[in-house]
């Protein structure tokens, strides 16, 4: 059996690997845009850049997890994902894993586009699949929750998020054991909590208009819209069930 993940050299995907190192003795391959970065013993390492699919090789590969790209234009990363879902087609992978968004294919989110197209483009090579509909990390608002003041257009929305090492962890898990075939998995902490919840008297309730005038980039005001529409609030089960405990809370 052979494992081959992208983005290794992001923190999720190098996080990732480390777990399935852990956890098998299967071959490990990792496809990263700059193999100098990557400093992890004991994995093959191929030079492989989604921007241009001709680099990609996925030869010999069981098992493929292609780890959501980082760019925050949604057509390239349509075309990016679409790039690799094209090259496991043609080498002839046997199992495609991706990290993809909850409720991709119904979600209001403005980033829900990117993964609902990327779930389709899989869909559409045939081959066998795994959807790993990561929900939002602990990681993403430790910085807003660190200040002395909390100004976010969130209200009282809920979040239900995990820590990014959970949905790294249910994501080896899925890599290094059987039955996952076609399947969906809803990834979300097993817990919910809001900014006022947690931040207490430090939270301040301001307008999306008032961050965008203070700099705050569209795409996060666009996160906290989706928060206040209760969009990442529901606590599902899949995560939990996938590692086998409660996620980690947010505080």
């Amino acid at each position: 059996m052979t494992i081959l993940i992208t983005g290794a050299t992001g923190q999720f995907g190098n996080a990732v690997v480390r777990y399935v190192l852990d956890r098998t003795d299967e071959q490990i391959i990792v496809s990263v845009r700059s193999p100098e970065k990557f400093t992890i013993e004991g994995v093959e390492v191929r030079q492989g850049d989604f921007d241009n699919p001709k680099s990609l090789d996925f030869s010999g590969v069981d098992k493929l997890l292609i780890v959501s790209a980082d760019a925050h234009d949604d057509a390239v990363r349509i075309q990016q994902h679409a790039n690799a879902a094209a090259a496991a087609k043609e080498q002839g992978v046997g199992h495609v894993f991706y990290t993809s968004l909850t409720d991709a294919d119904t979600s209001t989110a403005g980033v829900a586009v990117v993964h609902k197209a990327t779930e389709e483009a899989i869909r559409a090579t045939g081959l066998t699949f795994t959807f790993l509909r990561n929900g939002m990390y602990h990681e993403n608002y430790l910085g807003a929750l660190s200040g002395e003041v909390v100004a976010v257009s969130t209200k009282d929305g809920r979040i239900a998020s995990a820590a990014r090492d959970d949905f790294a962890l249910a994501a080896a898990v899925a890599l290094t054991t059987d039955g996952h075939e076609n399947q969906t998995y809803e990834l979300t902490g097993s817990t919910s909590w809001s900014f006022p919840e947690v931040a207490g008297d430090r939270f301040r309730d301001v307008s999306d208009e008032d961050l965008v005038a203070a700099g705050v980039p569209p795409f996060v005001v666009g996160f906290f819209k989706s928060i206040r529409e209760g969009v990442f609030a529901e606590i599902r089960p899949d995560l939990e069930k996938l590692i086998g405990r409660p996620t980690r809370p947010i505080v």
